[in-house]
Parts: structure tokens; C-alpha cells; sequence
């Protein structure tokens, strides 16, 4: 009881702080003020912590080095000048150059962190010329919350991975790509297990990949300092979400040292990873000029993938940086299964290569963005015999280089937030043990589930990696007696033909009793 306590009133608080902050709609475009609003959330987060650390450091008996900024670092915690913290803003909350006062607090924390550079709103909060009113009072709100009182539960976290989902809900169809919904997130996570090693997402929005990643080292008893984070990230207000996102919840990790196009401009070029994590833009047009890229050292063994579509571009930029033993999961619309061309050839290569793991077709509706179909990929590097442990479990895997399972969740999920559909905890624990125990001995074929295909059968099907092609169809109307169906419905029919003309007499019974007879 006292636990279902807490979650309402955790949720009490997200949704009072949602409200507040759609106060400021109308005055500022729905894809600019999640960024006034997570801004603010971050600068009362790092000031709670501060102030926390500040009065510990007077109880040790340091009142002598509370100003000094080293001894904040060497606990993870930002040091705040007295005008960036959150008591000074607070008190002039109502002044009207308070969205000056703001913007200054910003970037004076992150000219004084490093870790911070490049990661926290410049000058919105004075360029977008916020009502002083509504600002004053959403600070009024986040006020509130005292980020620091439980540090069991991260109260911060949670705040800002329901703001995201709520701000991807709001802008709704073609936009925000920042935001990858986190039932399919977990699903990733819980399929390739990232439990020590190197983490890399090339199109790695807001950081959720990774914030789940660290979830499931936690979930399973690892150590966060096994982990070591790299990403990148093309828009610069997303790449700077993603940063806040990573430092809120006190993890660190390289994005690079600006927002940059993965291809262009690829920020880890050396870098080989034990999981890969990624949602790329779908079906992304254009992503290269006729002439560019064509000798990149990242396609090297395959064929240069078209300009007309960058999904075998991701494909094998992932590839480029999986480490001998390394995994990747990511997802791509449909069509990548079965285009043609240099596609085809690519696929072709990817299969004989033994890289191919797994494909799974996920339900429509699943993003807030497209209502395209999608697939969950899985590329393994090492699908020969070996062991690995996984927090207090060893996993004896069999050799699979020469099968790959495929996996229909069409007919799985959970209705959300009434027209989009997400994977329940069960859905996911039923997806991953199937893929697990595939992994590690030799399991039935479901129809409509699960069917693992050797390369020979795939070779049949012209190296197509659309599920429906060798997941066994149950035609339920080939068992169904049609004489018997037909006397069912004819029983059904007459009831409702019965119960229709009692009702007509019904009716003129009462017309009738009332003096107004009804003749037909």
C-alpha cells in the first residue's frame, strides 16, 4: 500500500509540472518549449544537489572550501555561482529580466563544468520572450519538487522521461524523431543485454538507448563503471537534450564534440563497440551527394548503399564499429527486408557473413511519429559456440551461424494513450526468453510467432528477410464446418427477428392504449 502511495504521488507530480508547463503553449512553439521547460528541471535538479553537498561539506567542518569548485567535481556534482543557483532565481522569479537572469545561471554553469559544454539551452529563455507571468509561475511549480529527498528513486529521471514521451506525443506525426517509445526500447535493451563494454547509438536522439542500457546493468547487479558510453547526434537542441538527459541522472558519456551528421562527419571514427542501440530516421532520402562518401572506409567489403535511401548506410556504419564479439539492435522501416539493388546485394553479404541474427516485425503504432511498419534487427558478430555472463547468469550459447530466427509481434501489445500500442512487461519477458533460449539450444518453430530458418531456406527465398515468408499461417476458416456455422447463425438471426417484431408490438400496444391507434 505505502508503495502505491509513492507512485501517486511521484505521478502527482509529473502531472502537475506537465500542466504548468503547458501553460506556456500558445506563447512558444510545441518543439521549443520542451527545451524552457527540461532547461529548468535540469538548473532545480543540479542546484538541489549543490545545495546538498554544500551543507554536507559545512557538517564535515569545510566551511572553507564550500566556494571552491574542486571539492563539488570530485563528488560529481556541478558547482553553482550564487547567480546560478536556484535560491537567487527563485527570489526574482517575478522581476521581468528573469528570462535574462536564466539564461545567464545556464551559462555560467556550463562555462564552469566542462562535462557540460555544449549541453544546456543558449539564450532561449530571453530570445523567445516568454509572458514573465506564465515563466514565474512554472517556476513557482518546479519549486516544489525536492529532486534530492529520496535518492532511491530517481524522481529527476522520471520527470524527464515522462516529459519526453509527453513532448514526442504533442508533436505528434513528423516530428519528434528525438524520442524512441520505451516499450521498444526496452525490448532492445533486454534482447542484446549491454552489461560491460563499449555502448554506441549513431543516431542517438535524446539518450534514451543509453539510459535504459544503465537500467539494465543496474536490473542485473553490474557495475556502471564497466560501462563506457559513445553517441551521436545530428540536430543541436536534440544532441543537447540528450547530454542534460545523460548528466541528470549522473551518467557520463562522449556524443562527440558537436552535434554532426553520423555520415558526413562521423564523430567516432575508430571506435568499435560491444552494443550498438539505435532508431535512425526511416527511410532517410538523400543522405549523400551522387559523388560523396562512395570510397568511405565503413562500406568496405560491400557495395556503396544508395543515395535514394540511408538504412543500408546505418546498417553498415553499425557493422564498421561492432567488435569482434559485438551486437547491435536497431530499428528500420520494413522495406530494408526486401529492396533490391545495391540493397539486395548488401543483404545478400550481410547473410552469407553469418551477421544476420534475428529479425523481428513489430505492431503498427508503435511511434508517435509515422505509422509505419518497422523491424527490430539483430546483427551479432559472433554467433559461434561460447560463454558469457550476465550478471549472476552464464549463458552457454550454441553455434547459429548458419540459421536465423525471425519473430512476428504483430499480434502483441497493449493499447496506449488510445491509438498507439505498446509492449506490456510480459510481451517483452515472452519475446526476449524465446530469443534467448533460441540462442542457446534448438526450439520449436511457433506458427505465427517464431521460426529459425537455415541459410540454405533463405537462400531459397531469394535472401528476403520478411518474417511472414517462413513464419507458418494458421488459416483458422480452413477447420470451420460451414453447415454448422450456417445453423449457428441462422439460430442467431431468428432470436433477433423475434425479439424485433415483439418490440413493434410492443410499441403499438402502447399507441394504442393511449388513444392513438397505429395501423399498418
Amino acid at each position: 500500500m505505502a508503495k502505491l502511495k509513492k507512485e501517486i504521488k511521484e505521478k502527482a507530480i509529473e502531472v502537475t509540472l506537465w500542466e504548468a508547463a503547458n501553460k506556456l503553449r500558445g506563447s512558444v512553439e510545441p518543439a521549443e518549449y520542451k527545451h524552457v521547460v527540461l532547461g529548468l528541471i535540469f538548473l532545480k535538479f543540479a542546484s538541489d544537489k549543490f545545495e546538498d553537498h554544500r551543507s554536507k561539506l559545512i557538517n564535515e567542518g569545510k566551511e572553507k572550501y564550500i566556494e571552491l569548485s574542486d571539492f563539488y567535481n570530485m563528488s560529481n556534482v556541478f558547482f553553482l555561482e550564487e547567480t546560478s543557483r536556484w535560491s537567487y532565481l527563485i527570489k526574482r522569479a517575478k522581476q521581468n529580466d528573469i528570462a535574462l537572469l536564466i539564461d545567464t545561471a545556464l551559462h555560467t554553469i556550463e562555462k564552469n563544468n566542462k562535462a557540460l559544454k555544449g549541453a544546456l539551452p543558449d539564450n532561449y529563455f530571453s530570445r523567445l520572450g516568454l509572458d514573465v507571468t506564465k515563466l514565474a509561475s512554472l517556476l513557482d511549480t518546479i519549486n516544489d519538487i525536492d529532486t534530492t529527498k529520496d535518492p532511491k528513486h530517481d524522481v529527476v529521471g522520471k520527470v524527464y522521461e515522462y516529459f519526453l514521451s509527453k513532448f514526442a506525443l504533442a508533436e505528434g506525426k513528423g516530428k519528434g524523431e528525438f524520442y524512441t517509445p520505451k516499450s521498444i526500447v526496452n525490448l532492445i535493451s533486454e534482447m542484446i543485454e549491454p552489461y560491460k563494454g563499449i555502448i554506441y547509438d549513431p543516431a542517438c536522439g535524446s539518450g534514451g538507448m543509453f539510459v535504459q542500457s544503465i537500467k539494465f546493468i543496474e536490473a542485473h547487479h553490474g557495475n556502471k563503471k564497466e560501462i563506457s558510453i559513445y553517441g551521436q547526434e545530428y540536430t543541436n537542441t536534440t544532441y543537447k537534450l540528450a547530454k542534460m538527459n545523460l548528466a541528470i541522472r549522473g551518467i557520463s558519456g562522449n556524443l562527440g564534440e558537436k552535434a554532426a551528421d553520423t555520415f558526413a562527419d562521423d564523430q567516432h571514427k575508430d571506435l568499435k563497440a560491444d552494443y550498438i542501440m539505435a532508431n535512425p530516421p526511416f527511410n532517410q532520402k538523400d543522405w549523400r551527394a551522387e559523388n560523396e562518401l562512395k570510397d568511405d572506409p565503413r562500406w568496405r567489403g560491400y557495395d556503396v548503399p544508395p543515395k535514394s535511401n540511408a538504412n543500408y548506410g546505418w546498417i553498415l556504419n553499425m557493422v564498421s564499429k561492432l567488435s569482434d564479439n559485438g551486437i547491435a539492435g536497431f530499428i528500420l522501416a520494413n522495406g530494408a527486408l526486401s529492396g533490391g539493388g545495391e540493397e539486395y546485394k548488401i543483404r545478400r553479404k550481410l547473410i552469407e557473413n553469418n551477421l544476420v541474427d534475428a529479425i523481428l516485425v513489430l505492431p503498427q503504432d508503435m511511434f508517435y511519429t509515422t505509422g509505419i511498419s518497422v523491424t527490430l534487427w539483430i546483427l551479432n558478430k559472433n554467433k559461434k559456440a561460447h560463454s558469457k555472463k550476465i550478471g549472476d547468469e552464464t549463458r552457454n550459447y550454441r553455434d547459429r551461424e548458419k540459421e536465423i530466427m525471425f519473430m512476428d509481434l504483430r499480434q502483441m501489445g497493449i493499447p496506449f494513450e488510445k491509438k498507439y500500442i505498446q509492449f506490456s512487461e510480459e510481451d517483452i519477458i515472452k519475446i526476449t526468453g524465446t530469443y534467448h533460449q533460441w540462442q542457446c539450444k534448438a526450439i520449436e518453430n511457433i506458427p505465427e510467432f517464431c521460426y529459425s530458418a537455415t541459410l540454405e531456406e533463405v537462400e531459397k527465398k531469394d535472401f528476403s528477410l520478411v518474417p511472414s515468408k517462413y513464419i507458418e499461417f494458421i488459416n483458422r476458416d480452413e477447420n470451420i464446418d460451414f453447415g454448422e456455422k450456417m445453423q449457428t447463425l441462422k439460430g442467431e438471426f431468428t432470436e433477433l427477428l423475434k425479439a424485433e417484431a415483439a418490440s413493434k408490438n410492443d410499441l403499438l400496444t402502447v399507441f394504442k392504449e393511449l388513444g392513438y391507434e397505429v395501423k399498418l
